[in-house]
């Protein structure tokens, strides 16, 4: 079980359990509680503790940060991984195209992100997707290893702690070398599924920055700053030019079989650790050929 540790200094004594467990070790409200429940969930020098007791220096305050473990988990598929960072809190892959995220309820069988990670994670981790990624986009995808580090990677998201690039190839030439782009986005008319910029949506912002045009193609640099579901998408869609071989929002493309769009890079500052990674993929070989002579 990953476990938290505080060694109580002469600046927090006489604190009460409670306070630095939130405060010091940001675990919330709702997990503090859990906890308390946990025989081993609160621990103070070797022994189940009270939130309501106070420490003293030298104290050594443990917290059970780990998910709870009858937690109900994806059924494991092995799968080959393309890892790019791991450590005790935290796992970044390189999303493969055709993957989704999330175990599917209408075909259980169906190999997805959770399910592979379920097979090569150890019993006592749980994959939680830090955010998601469609079906057919490639690249960078983050996944906390627990509860706790989920929910502050979650209050990083769209800050610079958090910072994603995204490589897309649209349809022509978009003529402006970069904009911003703030239309709303909601859902469209008579759908469940597709999205469409409209006056009532919520609100949504993209950057684009063009990095190259070539055979009728423009490679764009793509930055969320909110994170709706299909942004990137419907966004370059509203310009007049939709993502090479997006069917959904534009046209389907003989030479590639999804949506062009690569989650590229990622600007991490680590929650507990204070480290700072930088993490890219490169271009998939579907999207590079696109732009090839």
């Amino acid at each position: 079980m990953r476990t938290l540790t505080l060694v109580v200094t002469e600046a927090l004594a006489g604190r009460d359990i409670k306070s630095l467990l939130q405060r010091e070790m940001r675990i919330s409200e709702s997990l503090t509680r859990r906890l308390k429940l946990r025989e081993t969930g609160i621990m103070l020098n070797g022994r189940r503790a009270f939130t309501t007791a106070r420490v003293q220096t030298g104290d050594v305050l443990t917290a059970e940060i780990g998910d709870a473990p009858d937690a109900p988990r994806p059924k494991p598929m092995p799968a080959a991984l393309p890892v790019l960072y791991e450590d005790e809190d935290i796992l970044i892959l390189n999303k493969p195209a055709g993957l989704a995220v999330h175990q599917s309820t209408r075909d259980p069988e169906e190999l997805t992100l959770e399910n592979a990670l379920a097979a090569y994670l150890p019993p006592e981790d749980f994959p939680h997707p830090v955010s998601r990624l469609d079906r057919g986009t490639t690249g960078v995808i983050t996944f906390a290893k627990n509860g706790y580090m989920h929910e502050l990677l979650r209050q990083q998201l769209h800050t610079a702690d958090f910072y994603r690039e995204y490589r897309g190839i649209a349809c022509g030439n978009v003529e402006s070398g970069s904009g911003s782009i703030s239309s709303p986005i909601g859902l469209a008319e008579n759908s469940t599924y597709k999205r469409a910029v409209r006056a009532d949506g919520a609100p949504s912002l993209t950057e684009y920055e063009v990095l190259a045009r070539k055979n009728g193609f423009t490679l764009l640099r793509l930055i969320p700053h909110t994170g709706r579901t299909h942004q990137l998408r419907v966004h370059m869609a509203s310009l007049g030019h939709p993502l090479a071989g997006d069917w959904l929002y534009g046209e389907r493309h003989p030479h590639i079989e999804r949506p062009a769009l690569h989650s590229h890079l990622l600007h991490l500052k680590h929650p507990l650790t204070g480290a700072v990674l930088d993490i890219t993929a490169p271009l998939p070989e579907d999207m590079a050929n696109l732009l090839q002579e």
